[in-house]
């Protein structure tokens, strides 16, 4: 459409007489619809031959200052070097308004040596208008059309990044919810397996009554800490951990119920806590302390052989160090079956501290043990 207003306003003005040179020509008056036609052709490919319009243009430019002239070529030619900047190539964007500037320089101080007079800057200015002009306007709205681009994609990367984050953090979220529900139910639903098949097992009027007691007990306890948890998650804006979480201070009476739990088993528990006293711990890490005593002795009531099993804690060097160790064997009476969750789940809460995790067996013991460092900078930093 541009070009075709552009041509038609030329044949008129060419049909009028309205010339852009005057006298100065040395073709026919109808030479100057040669170029006139030419540009209004390749002004088609504007957009997708930029280079092709530059160059033509700028010879059908040239050549029209030989003819009588006509001021519709010299519109589309302002229109081929614009197109030119804002479509093309970006080093043909980048190089266009610096050769036209160089260009419009050169004319003028050339006009004003050959001519020498005022009116001699008059052709730089035209110069400077028909060719720097435009590419100087095309290279500024290339350069808001690309910045604008770049905004739009760092907003994208920024969602993006964002949703990420977000993604990542509900992982999270969710493993630790998963580790929490099974250290803290696990215990006592294993107590309860073992004992109700010791129940139906045995055909004892005591050691069903001992049983159901047990089962009782761990049943009131299991849901006390099922409430904790859904207490936990949802007080969504709490700021800090309720007082009630676990922490070292409750090892004795850990095991106190573990001796309750593994009594069916013929399992004993022992306590060796080597902490030198007065030495805090952080708060993460003696959680994790705790959750990893409380799985291997829920792991060592579903699966050890008859026998002490041994719970040692140390702090020395930074480190705070936990060990389990529980017989290894066959064993009679009933038991629980497991997932291979926990040792999973004490795995993650090592290694998420920085700490080392080793859970195997040597010669008649199994081993459970955590090394986690014991410093508020190792932790937090």
């Amino acid at each position: 459409m541009l070009a075709a207003l552009s041509v038609l306003a030329g044949v008129v003005l060419w049909g009028l007489g309205i010339y852009s040179t005057g006298n100065r020509h040395f073709f026919p008056a109808w030479a100057a619809l040669v170029p006139l036609l030419a540009l209004g052709a390749v002004s088609l490919l504007r957009r997708t031959a930029p280079r092709v319009g530059v160059v033509v243009g700028t010879v059908g430019v040239i050549a029209d200052q030989f003819t009588v002239g006509n001021l519709g070529t010299v519109l589309i030619f302002t229109d081929l070097m614009y197109a030119a900047v804002v479509y093309g190539k970006p080093s043909m964007a980048r190089r266009l308004p610096v050769s036209t500037g160089l260009v419009t320089a050169a004319v003028t101080i050339a006009s004003v040596a050959w001519l020498r007079t005022p009116q001699a800057l008059m052709i730089g200015v035209i110069t400077g208008i028909v060719s720097f002009g435009p590419a100087l306007t095309g290279a500024t709205l290339r350069n808001h059309r690309e910045a604008a681009e770049a905004a739009r994609l760092r907003a994208e990367q920024t969602a993006l990044l964002a949703e990420m984050d977000r993604h990542q953090a509900v992982v999270a979220e969710r493993a630790r919810m998963a580790r929490e529900l099974h250290d803290m139910v696990a215990n006592h639903l294993s107590a309860i397996a073992i004992h109700s098949t010791a129940a139906l097992s045995i055909d004892s009027p005591a050691t069903s009554r001992e049983a159901l007691g047990v089962i009782r007990e761990n049943s009131v306890e299991g849901l006390a800490e099922m409430r904790r948890l859904i207490g936990l998650l949802r007080d969504a804006g709490a700021e800090q951990e309720p007082a009630a979480t676990p922490s070292l201070a409750g090892l004795d009476a850990l095991l106190g119920q573990a001796r309750v739990n593994g009594s069916a088993s013929g399992l004993d528990f022992v306590l060796r806590d080597e902490r030198p006293p007065g030495q805090p711990v952080p708060a993460p890490v003696e959680l994790a302390a705790y959750r990893i005593v409380q799985e291997s002795l829920t792991n060592a009531l579903k699966h050890a052989a008859p026998g002490t099993v041994r719970v040692g804690v140390s702090h020395a060097d930074g480190l705070l160090t936990v060990r389990v160790e529980s017989p290894y064997g066959d064993r009679p009476g009933p038991r629980a079956p497991g997932s291979g969750a926990g040792l999973v789940g004490m795995r993650e809460r090592t290694e998420l501290l920085g700490g080392r995790f080793e859970a195997g067996r040597a010669g008649s013991v199994w081993q459970v043990r955590a090394v986690l460092p014991a410093e508020e900078k190792a932790v937090t930093g």
